[in-house]
């Protein structure tokens, strides 16, 4: 073996090695850990009694909680719908009560239970917990939607290897239509093996598969767009940025709540949290909280898809790229498939 193919050889080994260290900092560095920050609670009640167990609840907590009271279960319970608390407790002296909305996230309601329990083990009488959401049948967790955003994910940046590889010598504008097609095929397997397959997603169909196309049209126009200028690392680019920073950062495990701020920060706007918490709000929680702010994300991602995708069509009319030979384009899809 020369040293020019080594060279070749350790060329192509650092893509998978740069895969490798920003997986494990990304999902160590949001997964490892669990912590509350500011995980909103509150204490139902006006009563001085209510107001001085939610001041101990939150000098005990510090900036991991953020408690309040309100002055009646009906009340909590909006705002529970409303996915402005995480979880409410109800003080009573034989039968207290902990109000949650498990389908906005799982994780983040049983570490409201967590919070309060203690506060019913100090009285000595259980502590009944009681749910104000549903989920489908076939979600009983309600981290189906994150399991279809992997699958929607994978299907989505692994399309663009092939079409900017194989279809290389094809226009812009054709690789672009190529990519739209390819999501709409990418959304409907991925709802339907979701839907009518295990049932994850059991009602507005037409309304979901509408939703996933967005989120995959984006990810493969800004793939697509990407591809001109990034060539092979284009791959490492979009695991970049749609699977090392968004499983990460979309809610399907831990919301900003159980995280730190920089995971947080970033579940405000990118694509993965725009789908998952879009298609929550849009299931379980009847169109409403926050659902037209995700769904007009994820038309932004489109949208910067589109723009990449115009000015990389610009740039190839200008320079003219070589022709690119039939090995090449084996060796680059076969180095994404490998991912």
């Amino acid at each position: 073996m020369t040293v020019t193919q080594l060279r070749h050889l350790a060329g192509h080994l650092l893509t998978p090695l740069l895969m490798c260290l920003g997986m494990a900092l990304a999902y160590l560095g949001a997964f490892h850990q669990p912590t509350p920050n500011h995980l909103a609670l509150a204490v139902v009640g006006d009563s001085p009694q209510a107001m001085v167990l939610a001041q101990t609840m939150q000098n005990r907590g510090g900036s991991g909680v953020d408690v309040i009271t309100v002055p009646t279960r009906e009340a909590a319970t909006d705002l529970l719908h409303e996915r402005d608390l995480v979880g409410a407790y109800v003080p009573d002296a034989a039968r207290p009560e902990l109000l949650v909305a498990t389908a906005g996230s799982d994780t983040s309601a049983m570490a409201a239970e967590v919070a309060f329990r203690s506060v019913a083990d100090h009285q000595g009488v259980p502590l009944v917990v009681t749910d104000v959401t549903s989920k489908a049948e076939g979600d009983p967790t309600g981290q189906g939607l994150f399991f279809l955003l992997v699958a929607l994910s994978v299907g989505s940046y692994g399309s663009v290897a092939v079409i900017g590889a194989a279809g290389a010598m094809l226009r812009m504008r054709v690789r672009a239509a190529i990519g739209v097609l390819t999501a709409l095929v990418v959304s409907l397997i991925g709802v339907v093996v979701a839907g009518p397959v295990f049932g994850v997603i059991d009602s507005d169909f037409a309304s979901v598969f509408g939703i996933a196309w967005l989120y995959s049209a984006g990810i493969i126009l800004i793939g697509i767009g990407l591809h001109t200028f990034l060539k092979r690392w284009t791959t490492l680019a979009l695991i970049t940025l749609f699977v090392m920073l968004n499983f990460t950062t979309s809610g399907g495990v831990y919301r900003p709540e159980l995280q730190n701020g920089f995971f947080g920060a970033l579940h405000s706007f990118w694509n993965g949290a725009d789908f998952v918490e879009g298609l929550r709000s849009l299931l379980y929680f009847d169109g409403g909280a926050g659902f037209s702010a995700r769904l007009g994300g994820l038309f932004v991602w489109l949208a910067v898809g589109v723009l990449l995708v115009a000015v990389a069509g610009r740039y190839e009319a200008r320079h003219a790229p070589a022709p690119v030979s039939e090995r090449a384009v084996e060796e680059e899809i076969g180095e994404s498939a490998a991912v």
